[in-house]
């Protein structure tokens, strides 16, 4: 093990303020994820499926025991008008919020993104009821 290698793995908080340059191959889809293209020196998640593992508790920490993989579940636009990506791991249920990076998957970001508005958590067909239970006159015509 070279020493930069050493440094990276037993030095606390080494991410949070060094590039992370490593290439790897996703663990959910098994796509070759490069750093190149992703808009930020911190790579941390798949652009092809979003997918992520669970190895920080702060970001760049590295501190994380779990190891599980991080499902990206939703997303959200920051005060900025950037979106971010919620990840929850499917071992521990932790939840964290990852910038999305240039190269991410338009398509898949936009399916994350319309998920709550294709499957509403009432029946669509109890739509004019639930509006005329709440005081409206429940007709959508």
């Amino acid at each position: 093990m070279n020493r930069e290698n050493k440094i990276k793995k037993y030095k606390k908080g080494y991410y949070k303020t060094n590039a992370c340059n490593e290439t790897f191959t996703c663990k959910v889809c098994g796509r070759l994820v490069v750093p190149e293209g992703a808009g930020s020196n911190h790579r941390n998640h798949c652009p092809n499926c979003l997918c992520s593992l669970h190895l920080d508790i702060e970001p760049g920490d590295r501190a994380a025991d779990c190891g599980g993989h991080m499902e990206p579940i939703a997303v959200w636009v920051r005060k900025n008008g950037e979106w971010a990506i919620i990840h929850r791991c499917k071992i521990c249920g932790a939840l964290s919020s990852n910038r999305i990076a240039a190269d991410d998957n338009p398509m898949k970001l936009m399916s994350i993104a319309m998920k709550p508005l294709s499957q509403p958590p009432f029946p669509i067909e109890k739509i004019e009821e639930l509006t005329r239970l709440m005081g409206g006159e429940g007709s959508i015509r």
